[in-house]
């Protein structure tokens, strides 16, 4: 029988192989991880690089078609790619739709994307038509039977045989109502034979002979504080600088047959003024704000309307120096969409009931109807959105009937106006 005897030499040289082995496998290991994940990082940070790459790409489509806008504002809805780099973007931009536009820019690096998108809105300016009727110093007068479905608020004397289906508000210590029928509440300086089914309230001075009050009739010491008109100069000289930015025609311009578009405009100047006509049943697309340096006449049965890719819910204006005439059946009219009306204002002075600064004939319809100075003259059978003016004759049977998104009117000069992009972000 053999006996095997290992030295203590050999069993140290045995322990330090294992030893050697089991460190340069801990070292193959350890190397072999540190470079996975080195070529992970690269990875990752090559991807993040293409990622990107193409977000920006994706934000060079949205610069892209905002600069396409400003060259054209009435650029129609369009879809295309545009090259950035050695990357893509696919551009979409759609057409109007309630006086804005969406544009989504979907950005390709190395098939890396990424999506942003944008709403551009048309810059416009709020005007706060809060009455029915808003008057100034010149005061109104109302026919039988005409009416004002909304409440008025005057700066003079309101006088006649109408009626106010709402409230009425009179301001200036010896103004008064007289011989009105008044649905809700009265305030004024003085009442005379007039019928309030709401509160009567007069101020101290005043007097109320004749007047019924179903709510009682009070009184105040304080005077009822006039209100400016809602439209400033400097606005009205805005939108004529809209309207000239689309050019100034020097010659007087006439409207004939069924598809007319016309705005922004300028027609005539200040030193020779132009006037516009629109003739029997002409039909007219208004585009962008039109300023007449001249007289307006809209014919018989004629119709002007905002054209609706120019406006969607945004409100236009048709201005003049001269005096506007709105004759028998014409009618003017915002988009069709809600929220969105045509003012006719005239800068014009004329008080003369035979040729005031704006006449609205028989059963004209549609429009708001404004005057710096001048008086408005409201023939039978009309029908309007809101009036507001220096001055105010309504006849026999005429109606206003106030619609209450004229609180919060946004009017904008159309495509010629400028586009701000809002509610910019990614989406994907």
């Amino acid at each position: 029988m053999f006996k095997n005897f290992i030295t203590k030499s050999q069993k140290n040289g045995f322990i330090a192989l294992y030893l050697t082995i089991l460190i340069l496998t801990v070292v193959f290991v350890l190397a072999g991880s540190i470079s996975l994940v080195a070529f992970n990082q690269q990875k990752i940070s090559k991807n993040a690089v293409k990622s990107i790459q193409a977000f920006y790409a994706a934000e060079s489509g949205i610069e892209d078609i905002l600069q396409r806008l400003k060259i054209n504002p009435a650029l129609a809805g369009m879809n295309y790619n545009l090259s950035v780099g050695s990357g893509t973007t696919n551009v979409v931009l759609s057409s109007i739709i309630g006086g804005s536009r969406t544009v989504v820019s979907k950005g390709d690096f190395s098939s890396r994307t990424r999506k942003t998108s944008a709403v551009f809105h048309i810059e416009s300016q709020k005007v706060s038509f809060c009455y029915g009727a808003q008057v100034g110093a010149g005061g109104m007068t109302m026919g039988n039977g005409s009416e004002i479905k909304g409440n008025v608020f005057s700066n003079g004397s309101v006088i006649g045989k109408g009626i106010i289906d709402d409230t009425i508000i009179v301001a200036g210590n010896g103004n008064k109502i007289e011989d009105l029928t008044v649905e809700k509440n009265a305030s004024a300086h003085t009442c005379k034979d007039s019928t309030i089914t709401g509160t009567l309230t007069y101020v101290s001075g005043g007097s109320t002979t004749g007047c019924s009050a179903t709510g009682g009739i009070y009184s105040q010491s304080n005077q009822i504080l006039s209100e400016d008109l809602p439209i400033s100069a400097d606005q009205i000289n805005e939108w004529k600088s809209e309207a000239a930015s689309g050019g100034i025609v020097t010659s007087n311009v006439s409207i004939s047959g069924e598809v007319n578009f016309l705005g922004p405009v300028q027609i005539g100047t200040t030193g020779a003024p132009k006037n516009l006509t629109l003739n029997n049943n002409a039909k007219l697309s208004v585009k962008g704000t039109i300023y007449v340096t001249g007289d307006i006449v809209f014919n018989n049965g004629s119709e002007t309307k905002l054209d609706n890719n120019s406006y969607g819910s945004l409100s236009g204006v048709i201005l003049s120096d001269g005096k506007i005439t709105a004759s028998n059946g014409s009618e003017q009219k915002g988009s069709g969409e809600t929220g969105s009306y045509i003012m006719l204002l005239s800068t014009n002075s004329s008080l003369d009931s035979g040729s005031p600064a704006i006449y609205v004939g028989n059963n004209a319809a549609g429009a708001i109807f404004y005057t710096t100075s001048g008086l408005i003259y409201l023939k039978n059978n009309m029908k309007a959105k809101e009036i507001t003016g220096y001055k105010i004759q309504i006849k026999n049977g005429a109606v206003v009937e106030y619609d209450s998104g004229l609180q919060n009117a946004q009017f904008t000069s159309g495509p010629g106006g400028s586009w701000q992009a809002s509610d910019w972000k990614e989406i994907e």
